[in-house]
């Protein structure tokens, strides 16, 4: 089968991969992956990775900015006669003519077992909301976002030491698995669907950095939730006070449960193997790494040498 691959994100890699390497029964006939990007403090003009593989395998490459304002790229995709083409973090809504391109079928990998946890940020939402089991959906693409039928499913537990960075890379690392089982469905034509139960429905949206500010209203297991959920993005923080003003301080996994205190959400309880917090209920043991704005990550030992952190201090607000 002719093969075009969409993708953009690093969680694509491993599946782009097994595309290219691994599967003699099918043929990558081209990629299409979002325009380079300024990234870094020197805003170094950086390709996708996605394109930097497909490149090397001397595969063509398009990077149009949106395909229902590049009738080129839309001429192009059809130029390559597709009979799949599978999308992976790829980074944009696709317009039904787009949908419809390719003879078989237009399908999706998604990082999460739909229809729970449609849209941007799947991952962390199921860590976040505390899923014991997560994994990567093959799914028909629909206008409608990730609500297409599903063709197939394969699941993994999560662990309660999991960082959204750790179930990124464990979940990138099962698509290859998914994508052995589903195509030949396709190639031999016996490949099903089902539809989502909408009534199961929940969605995750984009993150933006202050979706991790800390919350201390909140129950200890939720923020304990949280901290690894966001961690490596949008990574979470609260407000520390240091030197008469209320510094920001990123707080990094992992962190503990502990007992209720009668102390106000937010107040240092003690620094005796970490930093207790006070919360809504229970307590959060801060055990991990911290960064004061303006100095390097430390491990919470470290970081209590060089700050003020007794008993009473109040974190927050900023």
């Amino acid at each position: 089968m002719r093969i075009v691959f969409m993708g953009t994100g690093e969680i694509a890699l491993p599946s782009f991969h097994w595309l290219l390497e691994k599967d003699p029964n099918h043929e990558v006939v081209g990629v299409f992956t979002q325009p380079d990007k300024k990234i870094g403090r020197k805003q170094i003009l950086t390709a996708p990775e996605v394109k930097v593989i497909a490149e090397e395998a001397d595969l063509p490459v398009f990077q149009p900015q949106s395909f229902r304002k590049d009738e080129e790229a839309l001429a192009a995709l059809r130029s390559l006669a597709p009979d799949i083409t599978i999308v992976m973090a790829y980074g944009q809504i696709l317009p039904q003519s787009v949908i419809e391109t390719p003879s078989l079928a237009c399908v999706n990998l998604h990082a999460s077992l739909l229809p729970r946890h449609r849209g941007a940020s799947p991952i962390q939402a199921a860590i976040r909301e505390g899923d014991s089991e997560t994994g990567i959906t093959l799914m028909h693409i629909v206008s409608k976002l990730d609500a297409g039928d599903i063709i197939l499913q394969e699941s993994i537990k999560i662990s309660d030491t999991d960082t959204g960075g750790s179930l990124h890379d464990r979940l990138a690392d099962l698509g290859p698995s998914v994508l052995q089982r589903g195509l030949p469905l396709f190639a031999n034509g016996t490949a099903g669907a089902s539809p989502q139960e909408e009534s199961l429905v929940t969605y995750s949206g984009k993150l933006e950095r202050e979706d991790g500010k800390i919350d201390w209203n909140r129950p200890a297991k939720d923020l304990e939730l949280l901290i690894r959920a966001y961690d490596p993005w949008p990574g979470t923080y609260t407000g520390f006070p240091h030197q008469g003003e209320m510094k920001k301080v990123k707080v990094f996994p992992h962190c503990e449960v502990g007992e209720s205190a009668s102390a106000a959400p937010g107040t240092i309880i003690d620094t005796d193997g970490g930093i207790r917090v006070a919360c809504a209920s229970g307590s959060l043991v801060l055990k991990g790494e911290l960064q004061l704005e303006g100095r390097k990550r430390l491990p919470v030992t470290e970081f209590l040498r060089g700050v003020e952190a007794a008993g009473g201090v109040v974190l927050g607000g900023v």
